[in-house]
This record gives C-alpha cells, structure tokens and sequence, in this order.
C-alpha cells in the first residue's frame, strides 16, 4: 500500500518520547514507528475499547497484602540505575551546510 506525507503537530515531550522509542526499537525514522502505532491501534478495534489488565502483574504468594513492595520497587529502581544506559547524541541543527561547489561557465 503507498504512503502519503502528512503534517503532525505534536507536544514536544510526546515527540521526545517518540524519538527514544525509535531508537530503542531500532526502526528507522518517526514516521515508521506512528505508522506501526495506528496500524496496531486500528488492528485492536473500536476505538476507547476497555482492555484488560488481568494477569499483568504477579502479587508474590508469600506478601500477599504487599506490605514489602516499597522495598522490592526500591531494589529494582537502584539495580537499574545501575546498567548502562545507551544514547545517541545529535548534532547541532544550525549551522552551514556544505553545499556543492558551482563551476563557471564560459
């Protein structure tokens, strides 16, 4: 199916956040990952449908009222702050541009 170009004007945190899922996905641009996003969405049906969250999250057996759960979060936030983190540093927008080199004629 072809594509066609549109204009999207997004909140500048949600085009943050959409450039850091194009890179931790590993797709090629913006516009390859809102297509997959609309397509995804259009695949669920009606839109506003309600989704389940039944069976996302595990309740340990042995805390069942989850009175230990600040402590585990806690644990798991310090364990991942301390992996690597990958980013990607852009350069400057500004800026000349190297253009070609025009011959004289005549």
């Amino acid at each position: 199916m072809p594509k066609q170009a549109i204009s999207v004007t997004l909140n500048a945190d949600n085009l943050t956040w959409l450039r850091g899922r194009v890179g931790a996905t590993g797709l090629r641009s913006v516009s390859e990952l809102l297509d997959g996003l609309v397509t995804q969405a259009r695949a669920q049906g009606v839109p506003g449908a309600m989704r389940s969250v039944v069976g996302t999250i595990d309740v340990d057996p042995t805390d069942p009222l989850m009175e230990k759960a600040d402590d585990v979060v806690r644990a798991l936030f310090e364990a991942s702050l301390g992996r690597p983190m990958v980013l990607k540093e852009r350069g400057p927008t500004y800026g000349v541009r190297p253009g070609r080199r025009r011959t004289r004629r005549g």
